[in-house]
């Protein structure tokens, strides 16, 4: 155990004098060192997680956990198969799907968009949907009279509720003189704004009639079923394909259809955090000089103190109390800050977007209208963990030297 008198003389050697001020310098510039790597480290690891879950949490929202596709581009026998679906071990809800890319035009202005053909019973299922809708209302839809538009593309093409919005599609009409595109107006019946820029300025609700009518299709392009949460899709994939792969469907989860971006994601994050783990190692380093500058200053201390009787293991003990207390302390604030960032952190990029006039954070950039962060409690722990051990692994060496210090050698060059 410690001695009260070891923790004295490492107190007594971290408040340095006039001529010792250097070494103090170092220990502060140590434990702020420490502190910013934990607090950095504990920031990025939270908005890479916020990142990957808002992320997942809209794209299936919006897309099913599965598409189960035919042999053919149009699914006719769509009814038959969705109840098949339906009574398969852990698939929760199914729902026919036409997906078609148009160019959609108003108030002069046009833009590329992807249009969904679904009904409107199944429109209200996904919650995250029918949860986000900004204006206006589901009447004209469910009477397949309208469509539902992304608020940022309504907004692009200058347009709202009750407004115009002509469709044009590339796989158009076939007459004597050529293949003419297809075109359509509909009335906007409401907007939608999930959050996530990709579907708010491209994605167009069409009711399944109307865009059956519309891309002139007698079934639909594939069926999105739903499982019971998004780490169940293998196993309900496996069922889907047991029960009905003899007649030809090819179950595609979203890990396949998604997977590059969240591999890129994952690359991304185990990268950052190799990188910002250097600043806590560079921090520890520091220690490890101040320490040795300060063993180097305090020899003569040392050696009058082995002369009284303290044992190698006291002065070791002093200089590991010592050097430890600036990582543990530098660890603590670090936590503190880190916390204090990623809970508030988009409070804080709304005042420095305030102050510097600056769009920090554009959504067209970065997929999400909000920049998101969650506390993954056990990555902290790690964390803190991490940092504690660097430092104290950094005062073992300074420490061992100090306790090996000839008290004669260093009394006789004094």
């Amino acid at each position: 155990m410690f001695k009260a008198f070891e923790w004295m003389m490492a107190a007594r050697y971290l408040r340095a004098r006039r001529r010792e001020g250097f070494v103090s310098v170092i220990a502060w510039f140590s434990l702020l060192g420490i502190a910013l790597g934990v607090a950095t480290l504990i920031i990025v690891m939270s908005v890479m997680n916020g990142f990957r879950e808002e992320l997942l949490s809209r794209i299936l929202g919006i897309n099913g956990h599965i598409n189960v596709y035919g042999q053919t581009r149009d699914l006719t026998d769509y009814t038959s198969l969705s109840e098949r679906l339906s009574q398969i071990d852990g698939v929760v809800s199914v729902t026919p799907t036409i997906e078609g890319q148009v160019m959609a035009t108003g108030q002069g202005a046009s833009s590329g968009a992807m249009v969904r053909g679904l009904t409107g019973d199944d429109f209200k299922k996904r919650k995250l949907l029918f949860d986000s809708l900004k204006a206006g209302s589901m009447d004209l839809f469910n009477q397949d009279q309208g469509v539902i538009v992304g608020a940022r593309l309504a907004q692009k093409l200058g347009l709202w509720v009750g407004d115009k919005i002509t469709l044009i599609s590339p796989k158009g009409n076939i007459t004597a003189f050529g293949t003419v595109p297809r075109m359509r107006s509909f009335t906007i019946a409401a907007t939608f704004d999930v959050g996530m820029y990709e579907y708010d300025s491209s994605f167009i609700f069409m009711p399944l009639n109307a865009a059956q009518n519309y891309f002139r299709m007698k079934g639909v392009n594939y069926l999105e079923v739903m499982a019971p949460n998004a780490d169940s899709t293998d196993q309900v994939t496996y069922n889907i394909m047991t029960e009905l792969g003899r007649f030809g469907v090819n179950p595609i989860d979203w890990k396949r259809t998604n997977s590059s971006f969240f591999n890129a994601l994952q690359v991304e994050r185990n990268v950052m955090f190799m990188i910002l783990t250097l600043i806590i190692i560079v921090a520890a380093f520091n220690i490890i000089s101040g320490l040795i500058m300060l063993v180097k200053d305090k020899g003569k201390d040392i050696a009058i103190l082995r002369t009284m009787g303290a044992s190698r293991g006291s002065i070791m003990r002093i200089f590991l109390i010592a050097g430890a207390s600036v990582g543990v302390f530098g660890t603590i604030l670090g936590f503190i800050l880190g916390l204090a960032f990623a809970e508030n952190i988009e409070t804080i990029r709304r005042w420095i977007e305030t102050l510097s006039g600056n769009d920090l954070f554009a959504a067209e950039i970065y997929f999400l209208s909000k920049l998101p962060a969650i506390v993954d409690y056990g990555e902290v722990s790690l964390v803190v963990a991490m940092g504690l051990g660097l430092s104290f692994l950094a005062t073992l060496y300074p420490s061992w030297r100090a306790a090996r210090l000839d008290p004669v050698e260093a009394l006789r060059y004094e």
